[in-house]
């Protein structure tokens, strides 16, 4: 069959511009990803450096496209800018986990390098788009070394693409398609949610084109068959964490084709395994999900398994702000287990939930849960020193009830409890992560009492144990800033920064640190790193705006002030500043609107009223601006 394509009917011109998201509709198969190389080809004639991409994640995985992307760039960046692979082997290893054979990894914090049994910390969510947002930074940096010629990225099968693609795509067009020079293809089958599939592009980005191609002709492929490519791919796995990172999606597709569909079981709760431990809560989910329904399939009885299938759902759906869908999984994996081994844990995370993840907490019953885990701890049948190990883990969590209940000084007394019974029964060299957690939860309880000087002591002890956790730094960094220690603040901030993939609430507390110190231009690039890796943080647009108008820019002032208010409009002393610069530029009666607006939300607000009255009085209504100068004096009386 000729799959060779007349594109004349097909426009052109998208190709020709950057900044464009062009969605391909059409049948999946070998027309279409003909179709695209095509059309790739066109660009290449204009001069364009281009990739095809395949991003099923059921066959490559949580980074499927984006791996084969930075495979191919790889090789000259290494022989031309290898400083940039070293600056960002976090996120470039995390994303080809074979590198990992050749790269050592600069800044190891203990959640990445402990042993799978002293794993005791998930990463939070935002890790995961930290190496995103590194992985942008990363191609951004090579493609001003490299030629600089117009990038343009089709990605096939866009429609099975994982969570986290999908949200690179994305990303890399909001904040660097310009740059790059990019256009964006993306193919997917016509009947595709488009919500799930695009809905993370801006519409301003998107160009649909539909085509009527034909399907690839199916190809039975014996069940045989994929037993035998599982079987080869298997042996290939076996003992290799790496190659099983890389190559789990594929085998458990290949057995799910066979006639061995049951073995699929144990892989898919590896792979859940390995993407939770990663962060990469998304896929985790999908591949729990799908492990749930194939013990419900085969082997429903397996209730040890189904006990580690509803933890690692747990797990993703904490990790995905789903409380709810949290307390309804582990509450149906508690009434389905009388393994006192299992109902300790399960106790340990109902109580968290009700502490922690709940919109309604309920302390009492978060209480209730621990008690209830140690008295299933009792009845467990583990080695004693492990359970009081396990006992200091639940004393560690009702230190945060605690916490909680303003007893500050149980909590403290509580963690410092667990420490010391830690230091006691292993030796030092184990536990080395749950060490440091316990002393930063001290730290945190002083923190909030105010008894600073031995906050700090306790961060630092911390850190000393896991000295490559950039969040440690970010707290203790905070600390230095309320206590007014600005250079040892902005000292702990840039450390936070140069341990971990770029994430912006650490470039917002740089911004703050700079605009304290009077170094404004270093607020000014600080806040707007921040904003760049997360746009619509209102608190950073107004610190923004306000440095902007120290520097005498008064319209980038306004265009902050104003997508800060598009956020959130009931914001009367914002609404007063962004009135000052239209008063300062003329603008008398969009000054008053803003000041109405202000005096609308905060009537109490006495300044609001003079503020006003100026504005009155520019626009020659001098009896209402008499009128609010006595209202002015009146409120400031009172205050009196």
């Amino acid at each position: 069959m000729d799959l060779t394509l007349d594109l004349s009917s097909i426009p052109t011109s998208p190709l020709q511009e950057i900044n464009k998201v062009i969605v391909l509709e059409a049948e999946s198969g070998e027309s279409r990803r003909n179709c695209l190389q095509q059309w790739l080809n066109q660009a290449e004639d204009r001069g364009a450096t281009t990739w095809l991409l395949n991003c099923d994640h059921n066959e490559d995985g949580p980074w499927a496209g984006l791996k084969d992307l930075l495979t191919d760039i790889l090789p000259q960046v290494q022989a031309q800018a290898a400083d940039l692979i070293i600056k960002h082997n976090y996120e470039l290893t995390r994303v080809l986990p074979a590198l990992r054979r050749t790269i050592s990894v600069r800044y190891p914090s203990l959640t990445d390098i402990a042993a799978q049994k002293e794993q005791i910390r998930n990463y939070p969510a935002d890790r995961a788009f930290r190496i995103i947002h590194g992985i942008i930074d990363f191609l951004t940096a090579w493609f001003e070394r490299s030629q600089n010629s117009r990038w343009v990225i089709a990605c096939d099968r866009y429609d099975f693409s994982g969570g986290l693609v999908r949200i690179f795509f994305a990303e890399l067009m909001r904040r660097r398609s310009q740059q790059l020079n990019l256009t964006l293809l993306v193919a997917i089958a016509p009947e595709a949610n488009h919500k799930d599939v695009i809905g993370k592009f801006s519409n301003q980005y998107l160009e649909h084109i539909r085509l009527n191609l034909l399907p690839s002709p199916t190809t039975n492929i014996s069940l045989q068959e994929m037993a035998r490519l599982a079987g080869k791919l298997e042996q290939r796995l076996e003992n290799d964490l790496i190659e099983q990172e890389i190559h789990l999606p594929r085998l458990i597709r290949y057995l799910l084709l066979s006639n061995q569909p049951k073995l699929a079981l144990k892989y898919q709760i590896k792979a859940a395994a390995i993407y939770n431990r990663k962060g990469f809560y998304e896929d985790a989910l999908a591949f729990a999900q799908a492990a749930l329904l194939q013990l419900e399939r085969y082997c429903p009885e397996d209730t040890q398994k189904r006990w580690l299938i509803h933890s690692m759902l747990y797990t993703s759906y904490v990790a995905l702000d789903k409380p709810l869908e949290a307390f309804e999984i582990m509450e149906r994996a508690m009434q389905g287990t009388n393994n006192p081994d299992n109902l300790f844990q399960g106790c340990f995370m109902m109580a968290m939930l009700y502490i922690r993840e709940l919109q309604e907490q309920d302390i009492v019953k978060a209480e209730a849960y621990l008690e209830r885990g140690l008295a299933e701890l009792a009845r467990s049948n583990i080695p004693e020193d492990v359970k009081l190990f396990q006992k200091t883990f639940n004393r560690n969590g009702m230190a945060l009830i605690r916490y909680r209940q303003g007893r500050h000084q149980e909590a403290v007394e509580l963690c410092q409890w667990c420490y010391e019974q830690v230091n006691a029964l292993l030796n030092p060299e184990q536990h080395l992560l749950y060490r440091s957690v316990l002393l930063f939860n001290i730290a945190q309880v002083y923190d909030f009492i105010g008894n600073h000087e031995e906050a700090i002591d306790y961060f630092t002890a911390a850190m000393a144990i896991d000295s490559n956790y950039s969040e440690y730094y970010n707290s203790r960094g905070n600390l230095y800033f309320k206590m007014d220690c600005l250079n040892d603040a902005l000292e702990d901030y840039l450390k936070a920064i140069e341990l971990s993939a770029p994430y912006p609430e650490v470039w917002a507390n740089v911004g703050q640190c700079y605009r304290r110190l009077g170094k404004i231009p270093e607020a000014v690039h600080a806040y707007s790193t921040a904003l760049d890796l997360q746009p619509n943080q209102f608190s950073v647009l107004v610190a923004r705006a306000q440095v902007f108008d120290m520097l005498e820019q008064p319209q980038a002032a306004l265009a902050d002030y104003n997508a800060a208010l598009a956020l959130d409009a009931n914001q009367p002393l914002v609404l007063a500043n962004r009135a000052i610069l239209h008063y300062e530029a003329g603008r008398y009666q969009q000054a008053l609107n803003d000041l109405n607006q202000a005096i609308t939300w905060a009537p109490e607000i006495a300044d609001l009223y003079q503020n006003r009255a100026v504005a009155f009085t520019a626009l020659e209504r001098e009896e209402e601006a008499a009128q609010d100068l006595k209202t002015y004096l009146q409120l400031n009386s009172f205050g009196q």
